[in-house]
């Protein structure tokens, strides 16, 4: 089986890949002729996958599946959320998101947040929605080299170390990503 993966971000395309079984193949954005920028003009994480999905499947007549993660901070109302890829700015830069999310978080004792991934896929004529939560907590300062967005500031509960300081596999298992994925591969082999 081939599926369009709705994106473009290589980090995103090795993590899913990695945890799909060898029958199902991703295609990537490119893989299929789609060099445009995909609008995410929505309010909520689910309904930017929804737009990324539908644009794929709108366009290109593909069964796709798209994703949108955000990082949702307690003691910032929720913040960065569906903003988390450009929350200091148009050039989503990760580095420049950390030290932004840092400031804000200087002097406030509650640091809970959680990571949330939704996956819409379009198969079949239908949509289906799939959504992971890993919940923790956001550190005084980066730690680690592997991951990205966020990873170096975030401790899973259950963890002493951030999502950048383990590996991609170990991460596959607890993070947001990994547990909307999971739903996605259990619906697509029954």
């Amino acid at each position: 089986m081939q599926l369009v993966f709705a994106s473009n971000n290589k980090n995103k395309i090795a993590e899913i890949q990695a945890m799909l079984p060898e029958s199902i193949q991703i295609l990537s954005l490119s893989d299929i002729g789609c060099h445009e920028d995909i609008p995410e003009t929505a309010h909520t994480i689910e309904g930017n996958a929804i737009l990324k999905a539908d644009y794929v499947t709108q366009n290109y007549g593909y069964d796709c599946f798209a994703d949108d993660s955000g990082l949702e901070v307690d003691a910032l109302g929720g913040a960065p959320g569906v903003y988390s890829a450009r929350y200091a700015g148009e050039q989503k830069d990760d580095g420049d998101n950390i030290d932004k999310l840092l400031a804000e978080l200087e002097g406030i004792i509650n640091r809970k947040a959680n990571f949330k991934t939704v996956i819409a896929l379009n198969y079949n004529g239908g949509q289906h929605l799939f959504t992971g939560i890993a919940n923790g907590e956001i550190i005084y300062e980066k730690r680690g080299n592997f991951g990205f967005g966020y990873d170096p500031v975030f401790v899973p509960v259950g963890l002493e170390c951030t999502f950048a300081e383990i590996s991609q596999s170990e991460k596959a298992q607890i993070s947001h990503r990994g547990k909307a994925t999971r739903q996605l591969i259990n619906f697509l082999t029954k």
